[in-house]
């Protein structure tokens, strides 16, 4: 039984796995699923709305810089995702339909292969669709070793934020180095995206340091503080 009081369900563990950066758990809690990475509540199937926001607001944009004159953009969209969670950006960048090619970088096997199972409904198979190239990496791995190309999103979901990482050697990424590493994926449209559980201080003036243009997006959430998704563009 995992229904307790108040409409709320107790989770029940569905699967341990020694991953890359500690232990992941996937549990269940009636319907949802939650991933939990080292004992840390990582995320959960129940909303989405802002990890799809960060999808869709970066590939507006990009698509924005063209009519603006900031870039002239062939083709369809190429975005990459830092992270496939429980599959909500992936699902989204899909079904935009200004997306020709999604390349999402993935360091946890077990993340992939629930994606095959208990998953799958909230990725829709995406991992399956002929326009995503999967990466097994580390994020930082690949920032450092470029080699797919530039993209006109790049859209970052594999921490709790900026200053709430999921394993140390992320923090890398938010600041100087991984953000001029971040801004060398970029197309001439390109624009980066970064999801944050909560404001995150001083982030968004290191984004303005770099970057021509940045929007800070509150996504508001059924308790405690909105959630933040970052948004920085070329001129």
């Amino acid at each position: 039984m995992d229904v307790i009081g108040e409409g709320r369900a107790e989770p029940v563990v569905v699967e341990r796995a020694a991953g890359v950066g500690g232990e992941l758990v996937l549990r269940r809690a009636g319907a949802d699923y939650e991933i939990i990475s080292n004992g840390t509540f990582l995320m959960d199937t129940r909303n989405g709305e802002s990890e799809r926001l960060l999808v869709r607001a970066a590939v507006d944009a990009a698509l924005a810089q063209d009519e603006d004159g900031g870039g002239a953009g062939g083709g369809g969209a190429r975005v990459l995702i830092g992270g496939l969670g429980v599959g909500f950006s992936l699902a989204e960048a899909l079904a935009h339909p200004a997306v020709g090619h999604v390349t999402v970088v993935e360091r946890e096997p077990a993340v992939v292969g629930w994606h095959a199972g208990p998953l799958r409904p909230w990725s829709r198979g995406g991992l399956d669709d002929p326009r995503v190239t999967l990466v097994r990496a580390d994020l930082l791995d690949v920032l450092e070793r470029p080699a797919g190309g530039v993209f006109d999103a790049v859209c970052l979901d594999i921490d709790n934020g900026p200053h709430w990482t999921v394993t140390p050697g992320n923090a890398r990424l938010y600041g100087p180095v991984g953000l001029d590493l971040l801004a060398a994926l970029l197309s001439a449209r390109g624009v980066l995206a970064v999801w944050s559980a909560g404001a995150a201080p001083g982030f968004g003036d290191l984004l303005v340091s770099r970057f021509a243009r940045v929007e800070e997006l509150p996504v508001p959430v059924p308790r405690g503080e909105p959630d933040m998704v970052y948004l920085a563009r070329r001129p």
